[in-house]
């Protein structure tokens, strides 16, 4: 009948709800078996090694440790599963690719309340760039864990960034997106990245542009002209950026160099990376060539 009280001499059982007491006894039941299985396998299971260095690695101990085993796979080496598919670090690098610009998002709205929304995206752009978590990802020792087998067919180019993401949607699928938050936040943003610097340091979108370009040996043109909006108070500009003769990206801002920039900004999203800019543009040329002649002219 449950736990007994007294009232004017009297003693009245107290009434139990034996569902919700069946069902807390199998929530703690399945959390103790859970915990122990855990421990076991921490400490005595054949992942102990792993165990560690995930730990030394992130400070964590994973409830789901193949996770964090498959984060660190390239596809280089990818493992071969029973039915023909490959199993690598591709779609946890997706996961965590939108997990940590959700985090890093929410993390600089907080940060910043004065800021604007472009003050903010850029912001956003330095700290998950290729190079910053290629930097963020070597400093915490991530490099020497990654298995890769290079045999001049797969590109190593920001293989650590690519892990360090990778292991973020490990633990986001591990732990949830609370622990996630929290992790990416105390354990990398305020450890490895100097915000104070990332503000004070200007990043000159327009020249990297034209400098990806130079080296692609690809054209590159600046439009840029008065936006319809634009009034003597208040003047707007627009930039479109046209390159090898095929608009890629616009920007507006209250000056020319500021439209430049942002139009810079939107483009260097895609044609950032050489190797997926390579790629855009050349499935862009093969588009452009079987819809023309050659000459321009649709066929």
């Amino acid at each position: 009948m449950g736990i007994f009280y007294t009232r004017s001499r009297k003693v009245f059982p107290l009434p139990v709800r034996k569902g919700w007491k069946t069902a807390a006894h199998l929530i703690f039941n399945r959390f103790m078996f859970d915990y122990l299985k855990r421990t076991c396998r921490k400490h005595f299971g054949k992942d102990r090694e792993f165990y560690v260095v995930v730990h030394n690695l992130l400070g964590i101990t994973p409830d789901n440790i193949d996770l964090y085993k498959l984060a660190l796979i390239h596809r280089s080496a990818s493992v071969m599963l029973p039915d023909g598919n490959p199993a690598n670090n591709e779609r946890l690098e997706f996961l965590g690719d939108a997990v940590l610009e959700t985090i890093v998002s929410d993390f600089l709205f907080i940060e910043y309340p004065e800021q604007t929304e472009g003050f903010l995206t850029q912001m956003r752009s330095r700290i998950v760039s290729r190079a910053s978590l290629d930097d963020i990802s070597s400093r915490m020792g991530i490099d020497k864990y990654i298995v890769a087998n290079f045999n001049g067919t797969y590109s190593h180019k920001h293989l650590n960034g690519n892990a360090f993401e990778a292991l973020v949607g490990a633990v986001y699928l591990d732990k949830g997106y609370d622990f996630a938050n929290r992790f990416v936040i105390n354990g990398v943003l305020r450890r490895y990245v100097d915000l104070s610097d990332i503000t004070t340091t200007e990043v000159d979108f327009k020249s990297r542009l034209i400098e990806w370009c130079q080296k692609s040996k690809r054209s590159i043109h600046f439009n840029t002209a008065s936006d319809e909006e634009s009034t003597m108070r208040n003047p707007r500009f627009l930039s479109k950026i046209i390159i090898d003769g095929i608009e890629l990206g616009h920007g507006t801002g209250s000056s020319k160099k500021e439209a430049e920039q942002k139009a810079a900004w939107a483009v260097t999203q895609i044609v950032g990376n050489d190797d997926i800019g390579d790629f855009f543009m050349d499935t862009i040329d093969m588009s452009f060539e079987r819809y023309t002649s050659g000459d321009g002219k649709v066929n």
